[in-house]
């Protein structure tokens, strides 16, 4: 039977107190991811701020609910009262935005991917199968929906360089799954991440000869493996660091990757043609 969890009485005193999702590597994903997008469109206006409110609620609303997934059973009030806020908060705004575009059918695209990589998260949890390679495959890809998302509310359409500008953040941030393995003994393998890098090469060269990505964006990926190049190099460094080491080597590649794109972005604009 389903029953609710007892808690103390400090905890009590603290069950309205915000969650927070301690994944800093994600904020890096959805903001880099963000603004490539928002560059795609060439300027910024209210709804695109809207955009990345719903954007930072939907990936907050999804900490607490892993949470309670994780615990099964037992409820939580605390993480149902933060899922239900932040995930009422991008709802609201995500209706709205669909409710006010000229062309819905590419936003409601978005919001079904996004809907349906949510659900495969959440059984993953269930199953204790989070932190498989796939589904760490399909949320970083979820993640990335925030290019597109920006570049559909504030152009008020959808292209496919900007089916082609999310699958290059998608492949590029998917990168550190690769890596991040090499740190734990049990899955250390070089050959997972050389046939990441190696089909994910060739994708983006597929993507910029169907004009999908121009050739300095394309380029762009050049800098994940520059990165991915670095840590096969200095495997026993790389493990045996610290971790803030590795999140600073994650920032530095990120933030490169996003100054090539957005400047390769700015200069021409994107027509919708979906």
């Amino acid at each position: 039977m389903t029953t609710l969890s007892t808690t103390s009485p400090h905890n009590w005193r603290h069950w309205y107190r915000p969650t927070m999702s301690p994944r800093h590597g994600v904020y890096v994903v959805l903001a880099v991811s963000f603004l490539t997008g928002a560059a795609a469109a060439q300027q910024w206006t209210w709804t695109t701020t809207l955009a990345l409110i719903c954007a930072y609620c939907a990936f907050q609303a999804e900490h607490p609910l892993v949470l309670q997934i994780r615990q099964q059973r037992r409820w939580k009030p605390r993480l149902l009262l933060w899922a239900g806020i932040y995930g009422g908060i991008a709802i609201a705004i995500a209706l709205w935005l669909l409710w006010q575009s000229q062309v819905r059918w590419p936003l409601a695209g978005i919001y079904g991917v996004a809907i349906a990589a949510t659900l495969v998260d959440g059984v993953s949890v269930w199953q204790r199968q989070q932190k498989s390679v796939w589904n760490e495959l399909i949320t970083f890809a979820a993640v990335c929906l925030s290019a597109p998302l920006a570049y559909t509310v504030t152009a008020g359409g959808l292209s496919w360089p900007v089916v082609g500008l999310w699958m290059l953040n998608s492949l590029f941030f998917s990168s550190a799954i690769f890596g991040v393995k090499l740190r734990k003994r049990r899955e250390a393998s070089t050959v997972s991440g050389l046939i990441f890098h190696g089909v994910a090469t060739g994708i983006i060269l597929g993507l910029w000869q169907v004009h999908w990505l121009s050739p300095i964006t394309a380029a762009a990926f050049g800098v994940v493996l520059l990165k991915f190049g670095l840590i096969l190099c200095l495997q026993d460094w790389y493990r045996h660091t610290k971790i803030q080491r590795v999140a600073l080597l994650e920032t530095v590649a990120s933030l490169l990757f996003l100054a090539i794109a957005a400047l390769s972005l700015l200069p021409p604009h994107l027509t919708p043609t979906l």
